[in-house]
């Protein structure tokens, strides 16, 4: 039978270590397994979490795109603990895209792409957002305007100008995510792309980018371009 963690030398168990050391000394199995609070008869919560983020390549991102089911078939993961896990993850998620939301604008491709991956990075389906801005590329609103396909069928962009003149925008970037990780565009990306900016032209809205996102890279547009 393993040894618990109560059985650990108290400088070694996760929480004192976090106390006297600060959470930046905690390895990510250190951490999750503070969450988890318990594991196994065979096995603690540290080693219980060691081998999970083995399987996911000790990855957090991989291990945030596991599901419920995923994480239930360790031994010593209940729904209880792995809804703890994936709440965890989202919470990680939630605070990139906060420290996002602080920088000074959002009038670059990088930028852009840190704002909205956390956002897109688990996805197993096509959406497409618009983020509204003003002049000085503050953003006014991030919307989503389709889930499943972003084809010229499936974005209207009648509706995504309604939505900027709405919000009173005067700059405007579409992204989309590719599921299969390719950050290629494709032909509907191409003529999706030159029938906003054709209408942004129109309305007197300047067109900043389209930006396909993947999981660790994008495809800019403007970058390349072809805007």
């Amino acid at each position: 039978m393993a040894l618990s963690i109560t059985d650990w030398a108290e400088e070694d168990r996760p929480r004192e270590k976090l106390v006297r050391l600060g959470a930046d000394a905690l390895s990510n199995a250190e951490l999750l397994g503070i969450l988890i609070g318990s594991g196994s008869t065979k096995e603690s919560a540290v080693d219980l979490m060691k081998r999970v983020l083995n399987d996911c390549d000790n990855n957090l991102n991989t291990l945030g795109k596991l599901t419920i089911h995923d994480l239930e078939q360790y031994n010593g993961l209940g729904p209880a603990k792995a809804i703890t896990i994936l709440a965890a993850c989202e919470l990680g998620k939630r605070r990139q895209a906060a420290t996002a939301m602080e920088c000074e604008d959002l009038g670059s491709a990088t930028s852009i792409y840190n704002f909205m991956h956390p956002k897109m990075q688990d996805l197993d389906v096509e959406e497409a957002w618009i983020l509204l801005m003003n002049q000085n590329y503050k953003l006014i609103e991030a919307k989503r305007i389709s889930h499943g396909g972003i084809t010229e069928t499936a974005v209207d962009v009648r509706v995504i100008m309604k939505e900027a003149l709405l919000k009173n925008a005067t700059v405007l970037a579409l992204c989309h995510n590719h599921p299969s990780n390719n950050n290629r565009p494709s032909g509907d990306d191409d003529r999706l792309t030159q029938r906003i900016k054709n209408a942004c032209e129109f309305m007197r809205i300047f067109f900043l980018d389209h930006i396909i996102i993947t999981d660790g890279a994008y495809y800019s547009y403007r970058e390349e371009g072809k805007i």
